[in-house]
């Protein structure tokens, strides 16, 4: 970690560039507080510019898909499952690759992966010679590379701004996913009607170069680097029973797993709810999308408010999101469905925000990828467990009753879990705990 006496970043993040301009003193308010940080910045603009670009590539690929396998929906499954499959089987090993080595040089690794990909994706759309199992090594060989990136840039996180501003730089960095999944796909639609898929690929391969350019102009005296840890034998059996023995990482994990599995598949159970319920055509599907990330969005910027490690809010958020997701799929039209997305969209984000945090605020420096792995293997590597699942339920009793039942895992599981799970606590230190992290 640096140190103001060697000439490291201060604690507060400060940005040494001087000038005191009135723009420093807006990103200084509570809901930008961690963009003082000139590293995040940097590497915040980056991201932005990518996420785009990588929503912009799922709907050409997608688009992509259908046309090679003349509107087969199986060949479509088939590759989203593959892109997670490297989570399910390796998920664990990338946290292992973040704590042995630099996370800043293994992202600068696997973001040019990742837009050497889709470089060669887009060649091959645009010379016409792109073929169904050609697609599908590519997708593959996206999920391997995003193993190794999540854990390492999840945990690059606190190291640009440090613990006290990580919260705000969660809630921060999913306010820019969203802002590129609302523009992303409406771009992408654009493009591919007026030039095809081709040139979307080479798009998303160029906006690679913005998270790198981010990378490469870090002031390195101001990261906060964690030692690397050293190579040994049983490190991932090692990061497991470090979660094994908290409680309280136990109870986070074991609470997004339902979650996730079980309620945060909206993006499979609205389109069949906008279709099968609601007998909508297909240009209302884009909506549902939309209004979940403009929730989303909204909860990003809400969190960067307050949020941080706090047990209550993480339940509460849980429980919240439950609720208004079996209101929504209780209403009576489509535009009071889409209208209920959005605060479903603000408590999921709110939810998703409280337990990183907690997740990696509550570990040390050298367990962090390991933990972060685990994290992001239960929240993304459900997906091709939870996906089937909920399309089969939707098949038995109907996608309105699949999403009801679904909202209702999520709030009750919740509670069930912190009843078990937190039995001992008093409620003095509730009380102690709530107030160290809100004040």
């Amino acid at each position: 970690m640096s140190d103001p006496a060697r000439g490291g970043a201060d604690p507060g993040g400060a940005d040494r560039s001087g000038g005191g301009s009135r723009l420093i003193r807006a990103l200084a308010a509570p809901m930008f507080r961690s963009l003082r940080n000139r590293n995040f910045r940097l590497f915040t603009a980056g991201s932005l510019v990518s996420n785009t670009g990588t929503w912009m590539q799922r709907v050409a690929q997608d688009w992509l898909m259908l046309e090679l396998s003349h509107n087969n929906g199986t060949a479509l499954g088939i590759t989203t499952g593959l892109q997670f499959l490297p989570m399910m089987l390796f998920g664990l090993w990338g946290g292992v690759v973040a704590d042995r080595y630099s996370k800043r040089r293994v992202l600068v690794i696997t973001q040019a992966a990742m837009g050497l990909l889709a470089l060669i994706l887009g060649l091959l759309a645009l010379t016409g010679s792109a073929r169904l199992w050609q697609v599908y090594l590519l997708a593959f060989g996206l999920g391997v590379a995003t193993v190794v990136d999540n854990p390492a840039r999840q945990t690059f996180v606190v190291e640009m701004v440090g613990k006290t501003d990580l919260p705000n730089a969660i809630a921060l960095g999913g306010a820019c996913f969203n802002i590129g999944r609302v523009l992303g796909p409406a771009v992408a639609g654009l493009l591919i009607a007026a030039i095809g898929t081709g040139p979307v690929f080479l798009v998303n391969a160029a906006s690679f170069v913005a998270v790198l350019v981010s990378l490469a102009f870090m002031r390195a005296d101001e990261l906060r680097t964690a030692e690397p840890v050293a190579r040994a034998k049983g490190q991932l059996r090692e990061g497991l029973r470090y979660v094994r023995a908290r409680r309280e990482l136990v109870m986070v994990l074991v609470v997004m797993g339902f979650v996730a599995t079980f309620g945060m598949n909206l993006g499979i159970i609205t389109p069949l709810i906008a279709k099968k319920v609601f007998h909508s055509g297909a240009s209302s599907f884009g909506l549902a999308s939309a209004m979940q990330a403009v929730g989303a969005l909204i909860g990003a910027l809400v969190a960067a408010r307050r949020v941080g490690p706090n047990r209550r809010l993480l339940i509460g958020s849980a429980v919240l999101f439950g609720v208004l997701e079996m209101a929504a799929s209780l209403m009576p039209s489509y535009w009071l469905f889409l209208v209920l997305l959005v605060p479903t969209g603000v408590a999921m984000l709110t939810f998703t925000t409280t337990t990183n945090a907690t997740m990696q605020l509550g570990v040390t420096a050298a367990m962090r990828g390991r933990v972060m792995a685990l994290y992001m293997l239960v929240l993304l590597g459900t997906n091709p467990l939870g996906a089937p699942l909920i399309g089969k339920l939707a098949e038995l009793v109907g996608p309105r009753y699949t999403m009801t039942l679904g909202g209702a895992v999520a709030a009750l599981v919740p509670l069930l879990v912190a009843a078990v799970m937190l039995p001992r606590e008093t409620r003095a230190e509730a009380a102690a705990d709530l107030a160290d992290h809100s004040g």
